[in-house]
């Protein structure tokens, strides 16, 4: 059962905690595939797809006839919900786009900075239950609004050797360029180091479990990713005139995903604390994923009772959920005091999983109280800037002496001398 804490009285380590360290030490299963796909290449990525997922692959890639026919297996209304959130993620991460600048304020000099998209991207989907469509869309939308040229999708096929209808249907939505039949530490190695059919990318995203958060972590510095994922939670701040029910639903939302999630209520009500705790039980009893689920109640499931709504967005910000939701009379009154927060979801009428497959918002969030230093994922994950400067010859003589003093003031000679050797030589063109 899920444990009740009041606010006032629990240590701040109790409420901070949460499980985001695998029960396990990966670090060396990692390590070992990581090697094994630098060394061999695609004989490695077939024989632990053969290992792990129980697949003998010929082709380590979707072909074209696998995802034209994935359309025909997905119901028409399905497919028209896709179409609909794909529509809707592309609204909104539009508005994410920048447009370069240029100062031309001071004579002589011109600088600016300029966006330029990454060149290649990987996306990691997870498999388990299934490849789920949600997160191509989430991920692979945003790089193509940024103008990323190549998108490789890596997902984990079935014993079969088949992906997702559903998945494959939606990556032909979002534009994905190919479709790796890999998951795991092995997609990520391929993605990172390149085989002899994966081509290396520039940088990785997506979520996964335990071996592809170490892996991304491992090959950071060679590729780039957007972060290290921890399991999911969602924190739900509820005032007293909140339905038990649909707050005891909408933690169980992200409890399924994962025993290691964690889904927390923070509440001013002790009666609603009560119901909630209540609620949780009978709802769990018929949940599909009931084991899965149940373990993430009891072990990483919290109920913490303050004294008012204000402290109850204190015990927020202080978690920095990746999911906050503000299920009280008045939301946007309260929004302006949430400072950490990967994803806010204002009033009683949307739960969490609007955002996760339809709204348009993106799913890709911070987890595990990064979101008190990091965001959700965006377009701007997939740019990168440069700046540019341009000084004429008189606007350098101007600042010459300057740029010099400032160069020797740090014991740097040389980048004083490369000043100064632009006026020696201009003095002797005076000269002659």
């Amino acid at each position: 059962m899920i444990r009740l804490f009041d606010f006032d009285k629990v240590p701040t380590s109790e409420i901070l905690t949460r499980a985001i360290l695998a029960e396990e030490n990966v670090d060396a299963a990692v390590d070992a595939v990581l090697s094994a796909v630098q060394t061999e290449g695609d004989t490695a990525l077939r024989r632990f797809e053969k290992q792990f997922d129980g697949a003998e692959l010929d082709d380590l890639f979707v072909t074209q006839a696998e995802l034209d026919a994935a359309e025909s297996q997905v119901s028409p209304e399905l497919l028209e919900t896709l179409r609909q959130a794909a529509d809707n993620i592309r609204a909104f991460h539009a508005r994410q786009t920048h447009s370069d600048f240029i100062l031309t304020d001071k004579p002589g000099v011109v600088m600016g900075q300029r966006y330029t998209p990454i060149e290649s991207v990987g996306v990691c989907v997870p498999g388990t239950p299934v490849a789920f469509p949600s997160t191509v869309l989430m991920d692979v939308i945003p790089a193509k609004i940024a103008g990323v040229r190549e998108i490789i999708m890596a997902t984990p096929p079935a014993p079969d050797g088949t992906i997702a209808p559903a998945a494959l249907a939606a990556a032909k939505i979002a534009g994905v360029t190919k479709i790796l039949k890999c998951g795991g530490a092995q997609a990520v190695a391929a993605m990172a180091y390149g085989t002899q059919s994966v081509p290396k990318v520039d940088k990785i995203v997506g979520p996964g479990g335990v071996y592809v958060a170490a892996a991304k972590r491992k090959v950071f510095g060679l590729v780039s990713i957007d972060m290290i994922a921890g399991p999911s939670e969602i924190l739900v701040l509820a005032d007293g005139n909140s339905n038990p029910k649909w707050v005891a639903a909408d933690m169980l939302s992200q409890a399924e995903h994962d025993k290691l999630a964690s889904a927390v209520l923070v509440t001013d009500s002790p009666t609603l604390a009560e119901a909630v705790r209540d609620e949780l039980e009978i709802q769990l009893e018929s949940l599909p994923r009931k084991d899965v689920a149940r373990a993430s109640i009891d072990n990483n499931g919290k109920i913490i009772v303050t004294d008012s709504l204000e402290k109850a967005a204190e015990a927020a910000n202080r978690i920095a959920p990746e999911h906050l939701e503000l299920c009280v009379d008045e939301p946007f009154a309260l929004l302006p005091r949430i400072r950490n927060a990967g994803s806010i979801f204002l009033g009683r009428n949307a739960p969490e999983a609007l955002g996760d497959y339809f709204a348009g918002p993106n799913h890709t969030l911070p987890t595990s109280g990064t979101a008190r230093f990091s965001s959700p994922l965006s377009v701007d994950d997939f740019v990168k800037k440069s700046s540019f400067l341009y000084y004429t010859q008189e606007a350098l003589q101007a600042v010459s002496s300057q740029v010099q003093n400032f160069a020797r003031q740090e014991g740097l000679e040389a980048h004083a001398r490369a000043i100064a050797v632009r006026d020696g030589e201009r003095e002797k063109e005076d000269a002659q």
